[in-house]
Formats: structure tokens, C-alpha cells, sequence
């Protein structure tokens, strides 16, 4: 897969694709009008998504707004259980919104500019809302408020706080543990309660409005990854910014991992247009929010080391690698000197954390449950005691996990040896392994290397493969941010409705409940594709 030049963005692309490439599509020529409809109906989801949210979402424990007022029927009993049909009613038609739009972009209808007016309106109204599908906004306002008064929090979690107000709205599991995130996104928490206070809605909303600079750098970022690494500008903004993963979990949540991937992004996109300084301190500035971004610094010392000029691949690696610490050292310690007045690294300790999650989504997790399930089933009907819980199987098949990463993340490392569009890619492949091996597996932390991936050519079967894991994910939690992992009928028919979202891309009937013949499902005339059934959605 390796390529020769970093200039040349048609080199080592995946043969066969449908989704086209950054050459078919540069000027972003629109065959139709303005998918306004599409574009309306995802809008009015989204306004459901967050008016709901505020009876079934990530409520405050006492709300001062609806908490005691006449509507705050919609948070307790039959009042609550219709305000969560409603939420998932507006994330339907969000979906069903992005669907359409996707096949739009497929049958290159529409341009890069209707995706983002589309990702735009379906994300301004949960600017105001309240959290979605997670709590997690509230322990960073917890955790900026720990900075702020001077306490460590990578020594203790937020029950320290003398604050109930802000404490009672931190999950329980979290109260008492320590932050796992870096002294950067902790300088920007501090900024945001030094504002807001003990006001939890404005400090929400702040938070969100704050790490969408995220949001920002990664639209700045896509279009030369684009050209870079030969995907189609608005099937990539239609995948990484439109779909429900960024609209609802990233936006919606909010999630600070949006603030680290466009960091991240940014600096690949240095790096690759020869910016190496700004690049690794970009890149370094994204491990500042979260660690798992020093994942992709190795890969970049290769990108920088085919940049360097006439030395041996020794001497040019040697200097890359020199230059890219040195430069991670002084921003990294900077950071922290400016967070907490010294140098802090509790925060590696802090990671530990997430590992008390453990659920199936996490594979090697839900392989030790399967084991424990298996290995133990003889001992009960023999009526034997065995372990009631599967803490210790699952403890094994996570060390094995990780011991498999190691592996794979020193074998991809080795392989971008020769740097340029090669290293890009195999830092997407190790972002999403690591996500899907490093317990615990959230939906979100998928966005990680997706994002990255998402500037590449892609076939259409692939994108509807993406559009059914992209409702699953969202969906394998509920509104106040449980997992529903273990509800089986909930997630059968969870597992349905994603098949049929993906499905849905490739096809207008995909039940085939209509019999009638429909001349847009015939081939077309042209050059024949290996998915004739691809159909133009209806006009707008």
C-alpha cells in the first residue's frame, strides 16, 4: 500500500469503488436543486431530539427550569415514558433525514455545501439541549471545577467537591473516580466553570459550544485529507459530519472526543502538507484531551522522515524522531505547568478508570462473559459453586486483547515505515483497533479513526454497512445514557432498524413491500457498476 508521493492524492486508491473520488468531484457540481425537504425533515427530528431531551435526556437531579413548574409531568411516570417515544421519534426522522441525504450524495445530486447547511440545521437545536445518550458533560464540569479550586483531579473524583448542586449530577460511578483526561481539555473545563459557576445548564451549554472548536478544525481539516487521500468531499462530510454519531453523540452528548479528532486531523493534514512543527504540535495538543491520541505521534515521525532530504532512512528517521519528541516535551509540559503550576502526569494513572465498564461491546469483554457463560454452565447443573461474576474470565481475555494490540499497533508501525498516505492509513486502522480492543468499547470512541477513514474512497456497500453501525451505536444506550445492552428484545429489534437504515441506502423498498415496477431501480444507462440498484432518492 505504500505510496511514492504525498502530492499525487490519486495513487494506491481501493479499485472498484462507487462512491467516486476527489478528481470526479472538485468543483462539486450539483445535478438538482436544493434538497430542502431532506434538509427540513432532519431538522425537525433534531428539534424533537432536544425538546424531548429535556424530560428523558441527561436531566439535572434537580432541574431548576422544569423541576417545580407545570411541565415537569414530562420527567416522571406516563409523562416521561411519551417525551422518550418522542426522542426516539425525532432520532428516526434525523436518520431517515441522513439516509436521504446520503443518497443524494451517491447520485451526486448535491454537493458539499447542502451537507453541511443539512449537518448545520440538525445540530443547532441541540446547542441548548440537554445532554443525550450520556452524562459524561457532567463530570467534566465536576472535574474543571476540581482544577479551579486547586484539587488534583487525577488523585480523587468529584465527591470531594463541597458543591451537591454539581457532585448529585456526576454518575455515581464516576464520582468517586479519578479524571481520565488530559490537562488540556481540564484547562479548558476550568475556563468554562470559572464562567458558569454552579450553573449546570449554562455550564453545559458552554461546554458544548467549547468543544466544538473540534467540530471546527475537523471541517477545516477534511477537504485536504480529501485531496490527500482521494475521497469524495461530500460523501466524507455526509460520513463525518451529517451521520447521528457526530449529530447526536458528539454534538448532542456532547463528547470531548470531537475536540481531540480535530485536533488530531488538523495535524495529520500539517504533516502531510510538510507543517511538521505546527503538525506534532497539533497532534500533541490532541493527547492533551485524550491519551489515546498518542497513538498517532510514532506514525507521524515516518511522515516527517520521508520529508527530510538525502540522508539515509536512519539519519532522516533519527532526526524526525528527535525533533517530534523534543517538540511533544515542550508542549506537553507547557500545558501542564499552565493547568496545575507544575508538571502533572496522574492523568496515565486516570486511565485506568473507564476499564469498571464492561459490557459487550467491548469485544474482548463480551468474549470473557461468553467463557464464563460456557466454561460455567456444566459446574451449575452439577449444582458445583462457581464464580458468580465474570470479572475474572473478562480479565483475561482483556490481557490478551491488549497483548494483541501491542502487537498489531508494533506491526502497523513498522509497515508505515515509509511514511506519506501509507502512515495515515494505518494510524485510522490503529485508532479504530484500539477502540474496539482497549476496554472499555464506546460507542464514540469508534469516531476516532472513522473520522480519519472517512476522507478515503468508499464503496457503497461499505457506506451502508456504516449507516446501520452508526444507528446501533447510537442507540445501544438510552437517552439518559444506560446501556441497553442487555435488554435482548430491545436490542433485536435495535439490530433490525440498523439493517434496515443501511439497507434503506442502497434501495427505496428495502422490506420489497412494493410490487410495483419502478423504472428508477432498472439499471441505468452508462458505465455499469457492480450495485445497479442504487436509486436516485426522490426529487426535492
Amino acid at each position: 500500500m505504500a505510496t511514492t508521493t504525498d502530492q499525487a492524492p490519486n495513487v494506491d486508491r481501493p479499485e472498484g469503488r462507487d462512491a467516486g473520488s476527489a478528481a470526479d468531484d472538485q468543483a462539486d457540481p450539483a445535478a438538482g436543486p436544493f434538497p430542502w425537504r431532506t434538509v427540513l425533515l432532519g431538522t425537525i427530528g433534531a428539534i424533537l431530539l432536544a425538546a424531548s431531551a429535556t424530560g428523558a435526556g441527561g436531566v439535572l437531579i434537580r432541574d431548576p427550569v422544569l423541576g417545580h413548574g407545570p411541565l415537569s409531568w414530562v420527567r416522571y411516570g406516563h409523562g416521561r415514558g411519551m417525551v422518550t417515544v418522542l426522542l426516539y421519534v425525532g432520532f428516526a426522522l434525523t436518520v431517515w433525514a441522513w439516509v436521504r441525504l446520503g443518497r443524494h450524495v451517491l447520485a451526486k445530486r448535491v454537493g458539499t455545501k447542502p451537507v453541511l447547511v443539512a449537518a448545520a440545521c440538525w445540530m443547532a437545536p441541540l446547542l441548548i439541549s440537554p445532554p443525550l445518550f450520556t452524562r459524561d458533560v457532567f463530570s467534566y464540569i465536576a472535574q474543571g471545577m476540581q482544577t479551579l479550586q486547586g484539587q488534583d483531579p487525577y488523585g480523587i473524583g468529584p465527591i470531594i467537591l463541597d458543591m451537591p448542586i454539581i457532585v448529585q449530577n456526576v454518575h455515581p460511578v464516576w464520582q468517586t473516580t479519578p479524571a481520565p483526561y488530559g490537562p488540556g481539555f481540564l484547562l479548558l473545563a476550568q475556563g468554562i466553570v470559572a464562567i458558569a459557576g454552579s450553573n449546570m445548564i449554562l455550564g453545559v451549554i458552554l461546554m458544548r459550544l467549547s468543544i466544538m472548536t473540534g467540530l471546527g478544525l475537523v471541517l477545516w481539516a477534511l477537504p485536504g485529507l480529501c485531496r490527500h487521500l482521494g475521497g469524495r468531499l461530500p460523501v466524507t462530510m455526509w460520513l463525518a459530519i451529517a451521520s447521528p454519531l457526530t449529530v447526536v453523540h458528539l454534538v448532542g452528548g456532547p463528547h470531548n472526543d470531537i475536540l481531540m479528532i480535530g485536533f488530531l486531523l488538523a495535524g495529520i493534514l500539517m504533516m502531510l502538507e510538510r507543517k511538521h512543527l505546527l503538525g506534532i504540535v497539533f497532534v500533541t495538543l490532541a493527547m492533551t484531551v485524550k491519551a489515546t491520541a498518542g497513538l498517532a505521534l510514532p506514525f507521524m515521525v515516518w511522515i516527517w522522515a520521508k520529508h527530510l532530504p538525502y540522508d539515509s532512512a536512519i539519519k532522516r528517521f533519527l532526526r524526525a524522531g528527535f525533533s517530534a519528541t523534543a517538540i511533544f516535551a515542550v508542549v506537553f509540559t507547557a500545558v501542564t505547568f499552565i493547568t496545575f503550576g507544575r508538571f502533572n502526569i496522574g492523568w496515565l494513572e486516570g486511565l485506568e478508570a473507564p476499564q469498571i465498564i464492561a459490557n459487550w461491546m467491548n469485544i474482548p469483554t463480551g468474549i470473557g462473559e461468553l467463557l464464563h457463560k460456557i466454561i460455567g454452565w456444566p459446574f451449575i447443573i452439577a449444582g458445583v459453586p462457581f464464580f458468580d461474576h465474570s470479572t475474572g474470565m473478562v480479565a483475561i481475555t482483556r490481557a490478551i486483547a491488549m497483548g494483541v494490540l501491542a502487537v498489531v499497533y508494533v506491526r502497523q508501525w513498522w509497515l508505515a515505515r515509509h511514511g506519506g498516505l501509507d502512515a495515515v492509513r494505518r494510524t485510522a486502522l490503529i485508532l479504530l483497533t484500539a477502540a474496539i480492543l482497549m476496554p472499555p468499547t464506546l460507542p464514540w470512541y469508534l469516531t476516532w479513526g472513522f473520522t480519519l477513514f472517512a476522507a478515503m474512497a468508499w464503496q457503497h456497500r461499505y457506506l451502508a454497512i456504516v449507516v446501520g453501525l452508526s444507528v446501533f451505536l447510537v442507540v445501544a444506550y438510552d437517552p439518559t445514557g444506560e446501556e441497553q445492552m442487555y435488554n435482548w428484545p430491545f436490542m433485536a429489534v435495535t439490530a433490525f432498524l440498523a439493517w434496515l437504515a443501511g439497507r434503506s441506502l442502497l434501495t427505496p423498498d428495502p422490506l420489497g413491500l412494493f410490487r410495483r415496477k419502478d423504472p428508477t431501480t432498472e439499471p441505468q444507462e452508462g458505465p455499469k457498476t457492480s450495485h445497479p440498484r442504487l436509486v436516485l432518492p426522490d426529487k426535492e
